[in-house]
Protein backbone atom coordinates (compact mmCIF):
# COMPACT_ATOMS: atom_id res chain seq x y z
CA UNK A 1 0.00 0.00 0.00
CA UNK A 2 3.00 2.21 0.96
CA UNK A 3 4.68 2.04 -2.61
CA UNK A 4 1.08 3.28 -4.12
CA UNK A 5 0.90 5.95 -2.04
CA UNK A 6 3.98 7.53 -2.29
CA UNK A 7 4.28 7.02 -6.15
CA UNK A 8 0.90 9.08 -6.40
CA UNK A 9 2.28 11.81 -3.70
CA UNK A 10 5.35 12.12 -5.80
CA UNK A 11 3.79 12.64 -9.43
CA UNK A 12 2.34 15.07 -8.37
CA UNK A 13 4.35 16.92 -6.42
CA UNK A 14 7.35 16.64 -8.90
CA UNK A 15 5.48 17.39 -11.39
CA UNK A 16 4.35 21.09 -9.73
CA UNK A 17 7.82 21.39 -7.73
CA UNK A 18 10.69 20.99 -10.35
CA UNK A 19 13.95 19.27 -9.79
CA UNK A 20 13.14 18.45 -6.07
CA UNK A 21 12.85 15.09 -6.47
CA UNK A 22 15.53 14.46 -4.00
CA UNK A 23 13.48 16.48 -1.55
CA UNK A 24 10.14 14.60 -2.26
CA UNK A 25 11.78 11.25 -1.72
CA UNK A 26 13.86 11.70 1.40
CA UNK A 27 11.03 14.07 3.03
CA UNK A 28 8.19 11.11 2.58
CA UNK A 29 10.94 9.13 3.75
CA UNK A 30 11.47 10.94 6.93
CA UNK A 31 7.33 11.80 7.63
CA UNK A 32 6.33 8.02 6.91
CA UNK A 33 9.16 6.88 9.37
CA UNK A 34 7.58 9.23 12.18
CA UNK A 35 10.40 11.75 11.94
CA UNK A 36 11.06 15.53 10.97
CA UNK A 37 13.25 17.51 8.40
CA UNK A 38 15.53 20.27 8.13
CA UNK A 39 15.90 21.88 4.86
CA UNK A 40 18.32 23.66 4.11
CA UNK A 41 18.65 26.01 0.84
CA UNK A 42 18.75 29.98 -0.49
CA UNK A 43 15.33 31.54 -1.13
CA UNK A 44 13.09 30.62 -3.62
CA UNK A 45 13.61 26.95 -4.25
CA UNK A 46 10.03 26.42 -3.72
CA UNK A 47 10.66 24.63 0.01
CA UNK A 48 7.27 26.75 1.01
CA UNK A 49 5.32 25.51 -1.95
CA UNK A 50 6.56 21.79 -1.62
CA UNK A 51 5.27 21.95 1.80
CA UNK A 52 1.50 23.39 1.11
CA UNK A 53 1.22 21.10 -2.04
CA UNK A 54 2.03 18.13 0.25
CA UNK A 55 -0.52 19.13 3.19
CA UNK A 56 -2.83 19.41 0.29
CA UNK A 57 -2.24 15.44 -0.88
CA UNK A 58 -2.20 14.25 2.98
CA UNK A 59 -5.43 16.34 3.53
CA UNK A 60 -3.66 17.18 6.48
CA UNK A 61 -3.66 20.68 8.35
CA UNK A 62 -1.04 22.68 7.95
CA UNK A 63 0.32 26.17 9.18
CA UNK A 64 3.72 28.01 8.27
CA UNK A 65 5.04 30.35 10.90
CA UNK A 66 7.85 33.05 9.46
CA UNK A 67 10.48 32.77 12.84
CA UNK A 68 11.85 36.49 13.48
CA UNK A 69 14.31 37.60 16.31
CA UNK A 70 10.97 38.43 18.55
CA UNK A 71 9.21 35.46 17.87
CA UNK A 72 8.18 33.86 21.74
CA UNK A 73 7.54 30.29 22.71
CA UNK A 74 3.87 31.90 23.11
CA UNK A 75 3.55 32.58 20.32
CA UNK A 76 4.16 29.14 18.53
CA UNK A 77 2.78 26.70 21.20
CA UNK A 78 -0.02 28.88 22.75
CA UNK A 79 -1.00 30.55 26.09
CA UNK A 80 -4.19 30.30 28.24
CA UNK A 81 -5.86 33.54 28.39
CA UNK A 82 -8.71 34.78 31.32
CA UNK A 83 -12.27 35.04 29.78
CA UNK A 84 -14.19 37.48 31.94
CA UNK A 85 -17.16 35.78 31.11
CA UNK A 86 -16.84 32.68 32.22
CA UNK A 87 -14.19 33.56 35.03
CA UNK A 88 -11.84 31.02 33.97
CA UNK A 89 -8.56 30.72 32.14
CA UNK A 90 -9.44 29.06 28.56
CA UNK A 91 -6.25 27.74 25.58
CA UNK A 92 -5.59 29.99 22.76
CA UNK A 93 -3.67 27.50 21.18
CA UNK A 94 -0.70 28.45 18.89
CA UNK A 95 0.46 27.47 14.87
CA UNK A 96 2.04 24.41 16.41
CA UNK A 97 -1.29 22.48 17.35
CA UNK A 98 -1.40 21.28 13.67
CA UNK A 99 -0.13 18.29 11.72
CA UNK A 100 2.21 19.53 9.34
CA UNK A 101 4.14 22.42 10.64
CA UNK A 102 6.36 24.53 8.46
CA UNK A 103 9.09 26.38 10.43
CA UNK A 104 10.15 29.10 7.92
CA UNK A 105 14.13 30.15 8.85
CA UNK A 106 14.06 28.42 12.08
CA UNK A 107 17.93 30.56 13.03
CA UNK A 108 16.18 33.40 13.25
CA UNK A 109 14.68 33.17 16.71
CA UNK A 110 15.88 32.69 20.06
CA UNK A 111 17.18 29.52 21.30
CA UNK A 112 14.46 29.52 23.72
CA UNK A 113 12.00 29.70 20.51
CA UNK A 114 13.89 27.04 18.90
CA UNK A 115 13.86 24.73 22.13
CA UNK A 116 10.05 24.90 22.71
CA UNK A 117 9.56 23.82 19.04
CA UNK A 118 12.43 21.06 19.35
CA UNK A 119 10.97 19.45 22.42
CA UNK A 120 7.60 18.80 21.10
CA UNK A 121 9.22 17.75 18.13
CA UNK A 122 10.71 15.23 20.43
CA UNK A 123 7.70 14.60 23.02
CA UNK A 124 4.84 15.27 20.23
CA UNK A 125 3.12 16.86 23.20
CA UNK A 126 2.40 20.72 24.87
CA UNK A 127 2.86 21.58 28.28
CA UNK A 128 0.93 24.52 28.87
CA UNK A 129 0.51 25.33 32.72
CA UNK A 130 0.98 22.15 33.60
CA UNK A 131 -1.66 20.76 31.78
CA UNK A 132 -0.55 18.33 29.08
CA UNK A 133 -2.14 18.61 25.17
CA UNK A 134 -0.94 15.63 22.66
CA UNK A 135 -0.53 16.48 18.89
CA UNK A 136 -2.50 14.43 16.54
CA UNK A 137 -0.89 11.98 14.27
CA UNK A 138 0.83 12.76 11.80
CA UNK A 139 2.74 15.40 13.20
CA UNK A 140 5.21 16.55 10.84
CA UNK A 141 7.62 19.02 11.19
CA UNK A 142 9.83 20.83 7.97
CA UNK A 143 11.92 23.97 9.40
CA UNK A 144 14.43 25.56 6.77
CA UNK A 145 17.42 27.81 7.11
CA UNK A 146 19.33 29.83 4.78
CA UNK A 147 23.10 28.78 4.89
CA UNK A 148 24.34 32.09 3.01
CA UNK A 149 23.18 34.87 5.83
CA UNK A 150 24.09 34.95 9.47
CA UNK A 151 23.70 38.17 10.48
CA UNK A 152 21.08 38.27 13.20
CA UNK A 153 20.61 34.82 13.41
CA UNK A 154 21.13 32.01 16.46
CA UNK A 155 22.48 28.86 14.32
CA UNK A 156 20.84 25.94 15.55
CA UNK A 157 23.46 24.03 18.24
CA UNK A 158 24.69 21.01 17.13
CA UNK A 159 22.52 18.87 20.32
CA UNK A 160 19.35 20.58 18.90
CA UNK A 161 19.62 19.65 14.93
CA UNK A 162 20.17 15.91 16.48
CA UNK A 163 16.39 15.91 16.99
CA UNK A 164 15.53 16.05 13.19
CA UNK A 165 15.80 12.94 11.16
CA UNK A 166 17.73 14.06 8.43
CA UNK A 167 19.05 17.14 7.21
CA UNK A 168 18.19 18.29 3.59
CA UNK A 169 20.51 20.18 1.21
CA UNK A 170 18.80 21.66 -1.90
CA UNK A 171 20.67 23.22 -4.37
CA UNK A 172 19.87 25.53 -7.76
CA UNK A 173 17.80 23.91 -10.32
CA UNK A 174 19.12 22.58 -13.70
CA UNK A 175 19.31 24.75 -17.01
CA UNK A 176 16.56 22.42 -18.04
CA UNK A 177 14.30 22.31 -15.08
CA UNK A 178 14.59 26.04 -14.83
CA UNK A 179 13.11 26.73 -18.51
CA UNK A 180 11.11 24.69 -18.10
CA UNK A 181 9.66 26.51 -15.03
CA UNK A 182 9.10 29.63 -16.80
CA UNK A 183 7.06 27.76 -19.18
CA UNK A 184 4.65 26.78 -16.49
CA UNK A 185 4.37 30.57 -15.52
CA UNK A 186 4.22 32.09 -18.81
CA UNK A 187 1.02 29.18 -19.66
CA UNK A 188 -0.68 30.84 -16.43
CA UNK A 189 0.64 28.39 -13.47
CA UNK A 190 -0.41 30.12 -9.90
CA UNK A 191 2.31 28.72 -7.00
CA UNK A 192 -0.76 30.40 -4.38
CA UNK A 193 -3.37 28.26 -6.08
CA UNK A 194 -3.76 24.43 -4.70
CA UNK A 195 -7.05 23.74 -5.73
CA UNK A 196 -6.03 21.29 -8.73
CA UNK A 197 -4.18 18.79 -5.97
CA UNK A 198 -5.78 15.51 -5.77
CA UNK A 199 -5.71 14.31 -2.22
CA UNK A 200 -3.88 11.25 -2.05
CA UNK A 201 -4.28 10.07 1.66
CA UNK A 202 -5.04 11.01 4.69
CA UNK A 203 -4.66 10.15 8.64
CA UNK A 204 -5.96 6.70 8.62
CA UNK A 205 -4.14 5.35 5.44
CA UNK A 206 -0.49 7.19 7.10
CA UNK A 207 -1.26 4.95 10.08
CA UNK A 208 -2.00 1.99 8.13
CA UNK A 209 1.26 2.71 6.49
CA UNK A 210 3.24 2.85 9.51
CA UNK A 211 2.09 -0.37 10.34
CA UNK A 212 3.16 -1.60 7.54
CA UNK A 213 6.95 0.09 7.78
CA UNK A 214 6.69 -1.66 11.57
CA UNK A 215 6.77 -5.13 9.60
CA UNK A 216 9.49 -4.51 7.56
CA UNK A 217 12.23 -7.34 8.36
CA UNK A 218 16.34 -6.27 9.04
CA UNK A 219 18.57 -9.15 8.41
CA UNK A 220 21.41 -9.03 10.97
CA UNK A 221 24.11 -8.18 8.57
CA UNK A 222 21.99 -4.81 7.92
CA UNK A 223 21.95 -4.28 11.82
CA UNK A 224 25.54 -4.79 11.61
CA UNK A 225 26.13 -2.42 8.57
CA UNK A 226 24.65 0.51 10.18
CA UNK A 227 26.35 0.13 13.37
CA UNK A 228 29.53 -0.07 11.49
CA UNK A 229 28.62 3.35 9.51
CA UNK A 230 27.42 4.86 12.77
CA UNK A 231 30.35 3.88 14.66
CA UNK A 232 33.20 5.02 12.53
CA UNK A 233 31.42 8.57 12.63
CA UNK A 234 33.30 8.51 16.32
CA UNK A 235 36.70 7.21 15.04
CA UNK A 236 37.78 9.81 12.36
CA UNK A 237 40.91 12.31 12.54
CA UNK A 238 38.90 14.67 11.34
CA UNK A 239 35.53 14.59 13.45
CA UNK A 240 35.48 15.95 17.38
CA UNK A 241 32.36 14.55 17.93
CA UNK A 242 30.58 11.30 16.08
CA UNK A 243 26.95 10.30 15.66
CA UNK A 244 24.85 9.34 18.57
CA UNK A 245 22.48 5.67 19.23
CA UNK A 246 19.86 8.24 17.85
CA UNK A 247 21.74 8.34 14.84
CA UNK A 248 21.75 4.38 14.68
CA UNK A 249 18.11 4.43 15.22
CA UNK A 250 16.79 7.35 12.54
CA UNK A 251 19.03 5.30 9.88
CA UNK A 252 17.02 1.86 10.56
CA UNK A 253 13.85 3.59 10.70
CA UNK A 254 14.08 5.83 7.78
CA UNK A 255 15.97 2.75 6.14
CA UNK A 256 12.86 0.74 6.97
CA UNK A 257 10.38 3.37 5.56
CA UNK A 258 12.46 4.16 2.32
CA UNK A 259 12.32 0.07 1.67
CA UNK A 260 8.59 -0.16 2.16
CA UNK A 261 8.07 2.99 0.14
CA UNK A 262 9.60 1.21 -2.97
CA UNK A 263 7.86 -2.14 -2.43
CA UNK A 264 9.99 -4.40 -0.55
CA UNK A 265 9.32 -5.82 2.66
CA UNK A 266 12.72 -5.91 3.96
CA UNK A 267 15.65 -3.51 4.19
CA UNK A 268 18.91 -3.47 1.72
CA UNK A 269 21.95 -2.33 1.97
CA UNK A 270 21.31 0.23 -0.24
CA UNK A 271 18.73 1.73 1.40
CA UNK A 272 21.08 2.77 4.22
CA UNK A 273 23.48 3.63 1.87
CA UNK A 274 21.14 6.04 -0.15
CA UNK A 275 19.88 7.95 3.57
CA UNK A 276 23.20 8.03 5.50
CA UNK A 277 23.90 11.38 4.43
CA UNK A 278 20.95 13.16 5.06
CA UNK A 279 20.68 11.54 8.39
CA UNK A 280 24.21 11.49 9.48
CA UNK A 281 25.42 14.88 8.21
CA UNK A 282 24.33 16.78 10.60
CA UNK A 283 25.38 14.67 13.57
CA UNK A 284 29.25 15.28 13.07
CA UNK A 285 30.90 17.84 14.33
CA UNK A 286 34.37 18.57 12.92
CA UNK A 287 37.31 20.02 14.52
CA UNK A 288 38.10 23.48 13.71
CA UNK A 289 41.43 22.84 12.22
CA UNK A 290 39.80 19.72 10.04
CA UNK A 291 37.09 22.49 8.70
CA UNK A 292 40.08 25.11 7.82
CA UNK A 293 41.37 22.20 5.70
CA UNK A 294 37.94 22.21 3.84
CA UNK A 295 36.43 18.81 5.16
CA UNK A 296 33.17 18.91 5.31
CA UNK A 297 30.71 16.30 7.34
CA UNK A 298 28.99 15.18 3.69
CA UNK A 299 33.15 14.22 2.78
CA UNK A 300 33.78 12.25 5.93
CA UNK A 301 30.10 10.35 5.29
CA UNK A 302 31.57 9.58 1.82
CA UNK A 303 34.41 8.24 2.79
CA UNK A 304 33.22 6.05 5.76
CA UNK A 305 30.70 4.46 3.38
CA UNK A 306 33.33 3.74 0.66
CA UNK A 307 35.23 2.18 3.62
CA UNK A 308 33.13 0.06 5.45
CA UNK A 309 32.10 -2.88 3.42
CA UNK A 310 28.54 -3.88 2.64
CA UNK A 311 26.41 -7.21 3.01
CA UNK A 312 26.16 -8.85 -0.11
Amino acid sequence: MLKNLADGIRAQLNARVLNQENLTDLALTAMFAGGHVLIEGVPGLAKTLWARSLSQLLSVECKRVQFTSDLMPSDIIGTKVFNQQTGQFELRKGPLHTQLFLADEINRTPPKTQSALLEVMEERAITIDGQTYKMDEPFFVMATQNPIEYEGTYPLPEALTDRFMMKILITYPGVAAEKQMLQMYHEGFDANKLHDLQPICGAPEIAEARREIAAVTVDDTVFNYIVSVVETTRRVGAVQFGASPRGSVALLLASKAFAAMNGRDFVIPDDVHSLALPILRHRILIKPEAEIEGITPDQVIENILSQVKAPR
